[in-house]
């Protein structure tokens, strides 16, 4: 209960949340903060590590989870991250991306907003929604895997 945290990073006008190991409960916890801290500009929430739900529920979210918190949180986007590198429970390597996709599809969400994010992978904020353009690299979040 204490040794995994979140955090959020203000850039200018823009918000990173990320929600570290999390279990999502009842959702009171991200409507909370998005009442203290906004509404993130980018959401990096885990997808993976979730099975079995009898065990993992309180430490991870699963894919449907993290969609929930992503509309708890009114994030303009979203990327799915802590999936598909190393096997740390039971789903298997591609089954968070797949039930990312279930899950966006159920609630309707655009999947341009909420990506799963392969090791290596680098998004870049659309111009469109940028609000701090005097950053030295605006809206660039990179997701990297070493080894």
């Amino acid at each position: 209960m204490a040794l995994w945290s979140g955090f959020t990073i203000r850039a200018g006008g823009d918000l990173v949340y990320f929600s570290g190991d999390t279990g999502y409960g009842d959702g009171s916890l991200f409507k909370a903060i998005r009442q203290r801290v906004g509404a993130p500009t980018v959401a990096l929430l885990p997808i993976g590590a979730f099975a079995p739900r009898w065990f993992m529920a309180d430490q991870h979210i699963d894919p449907e989870e993290a969609v929930m918190i992503f509309k708890d949180m009114e994030a303009r986007h979203a990327i799915g991250i802590h999936w598909g590198v190393i096997p740390l429970s039971d789903e298997g390597r591609d089954e968070p991306r797949d039930a990312l996709v279930h899950a966006l599809a159920k609630y309707q969400i655009d999947p341009g907003c909420f990506v799963a994010a392969e090791p290596g992978y680098v998004w870049e904020l659309p111009q469109s929604d940028l609000t701090s353009p005097t950053l030295p690299h605006p809206g660039l979040v990179a997701i990297t895997q070493k080894g």
